[in-house]
C-alpha cells in the first residue's frame, strides 16, 4: 500500500513588534500573502492579501491587524487554509511589509527600515506546532521582506520554507517583486 502524504494543511503567520517611542510616530508592519497560478509561478500573483483584504475564495484571512504593534505576544496574524485552495493555485508567498515609509526613526525623513523598528519577530505554525520563528535583524535596510514560502506539489501535498529575504521597496513595488526568481 503507498503512504497518502497530507502536507500543510491550516497555516498561521503571526508577527510582533515593540510600539514606537512616545512622541514618534507609529510604527506599522503588515503581513502579506501572494498566492500564484500554476501558469505563472513567479510572475504576477493571482491573489494578494493583505491589510483591509482577504482573498476571495476565504482561504487566507488577517485576523488581527495592528496599526501600532501595541498589545501583547503577536500583534498581526493571518490564517492561511492551504488545504482548501483550488488545485490551479500552486504557491503562497508571505512577505512583510513597514507602512507609513515617508518618517523614518527620529523624524530624519526617508523611509523607515527594519533598523527603525525594535522587537520584530514572526512565528510560523500549523496548530501548536512551530515551523519557523525569527526576526528582521538580519536585514537593517530593508523596507520589505520575504519571510516564507509554501510551495504544492504533484500530489496536490503543501510544504513550507523560510525565505527571508529583504527589499528595499515601497509597499507597490514590493507586492509585485516578493514572488520573483531570485
Amino acid at each position: 500500500m503507498t503512504g497518502v502524504r497530507k502536507g500543510l494543511a491550516k497555516v498561521e503567520v503571526a508577527l510582533r513588534w515593540d510600539p514606537s517611542p512616545a512622541g514618534t510616530p507609529a510604527n506599522d508592519l503588515d503581513v502579506v500573502a501572494a498566492v500564484y497560478g500554476a501558469a505563472d509561478r513567479h510572475g504576477t500573483p493571482v491573489q494578494l492579501v493583505h491589510f483591509g483584504s482577504r482573498s476571495p475564495d476565504g482561504t487566507i484571512t488577517l485576523n488581527r491587524d495592528s496599526h501600532t504593534g501595541q498589545g501583547f505576544g503577536f500583534d498581526e496574524v493571518m490564517t492561511l487554509e492551504l488545504h482548501r485552495m483550488s488545485p490551479d493555485k500552486v504557491r503562497v508567498v508571505i512577505g512583510v511589509v513597514i507602512q507609513n515609509t515617508g518618517a523614518a526613526a527620529g523624524g530624519t525623513g526617508g523611509a523607515k527600515t527594519f533598523a527603525d523598528v525594535a522587537g520584530t519577530g514572526f512565528r510560523i505554525r500549523e496548530g501548536h506546532t512551530d515551523l519557523a520563528q525569527g526576526d528582521f535583524a538580519g536585514l537593517p535596510h530593508a523596507t520589505a521582506a520575504t519571510v516564507a514560502e509554501f510551495t504544492r506539489d504533484a500530489s496536490g501535498a503543501w510544504s513550507f520554507g523560510v525565505r527571508l529575504e529583504g527589499f528595499e521597496a515601497d509597499p507597490e513595488e514590493f507586492t509585485r517583486a516578493m514572488g520573483g526568481v531570485r
